[in-house]
């Protein structure tokens, strides 16, 4: 399994749950709980945690209302994406700037987006509780990849849960930030399948 920011708790969630199944769990950036004796603070979800209560009531139709207004943003999205890299760290920008990866986010943006926008909204009011689980209680091996520039989700976020996982390794990203860590993909599928084949019996047995 692989997560990337939001992503990480539902990576984790189905690590906890399904050991048997979930060989490795890759999280890049991801979100740390909120809220129980895990918790850390900072980072976008501070924000997110103070809305929360005012998403879970209005989160819903305003994702609806979005999902139909990017209906008819296409002339605007490429240049929206150029706004938002200006004010992203240099590392975001270099990453938007890569054909690839610009024409990646405005798929997502406006396939995904003018579908479910009411998604991020839920994803809010879920990271500002509870987990269900202890972070510890995750067993399968864990690979981390965080970016010592993320603007959204601190560094300090994914030590922090890296000193709670009990099979956990850190891969510190200098001078990475939040989305550019996608850049890595090849690096993070490797690393996991090499922990797939070392969990995988001799020939024979």
């Amino acid at each position: 399994m692989i997560g990337l920011s939001g992503g990480g708790p539902y990576a984790l969630g189905l690590a906890h749950a399904f050991p048997e199944r979930v060989v490795a769990a890759g999280i890049l950036g991801g979100v740390a709980p909120t809220v129980g004796p895990d918790r850390i603070g900072g980072g976008a979800m501070r924000l997110g945690t103070l809305l929360a209560p005012l998403v879970n009531l209005a989160g819903a139709p305003i994702g609806q209302a979005l999902s139909v207004a990017i209906g008819f943003a296409r002339p605007i999205a490429e240049p929206a994406i150029t706004i938002y890299g200006r004010f992203s760290p240099q590392a975001d920008r270099e990453l938007l700037a890569r054909p690839e990866f610009r024409a990646m986010f405005l798929d997502d943006l406006l396939h995904g987006g003018s579908r479910r926008m009411e998604a991020p909204f839920a994803d809010v009011v879920v990271f500002a509780r509870d987990w269900g689980f202890r972070v510890p209680d995750v067993k399968v091996p864990v690979r981390w990849w965080h970016g010592d520039d993320d603007h959204i989700i601190p560094y300090a976020h994914g030590e922090h849960m890296v000193s709670l996982l009990p099979d956990a390794k850190l891969f510190e990203m200098p001078g990475e930030s939040h989305l550019s860590t996608l850049h890595m993909a090849t690096d993070i599928i490797d690393e996991l399948l090499a922990l797939w084949d070392q969990s995988r019996p001799p020939l024979g047995e």
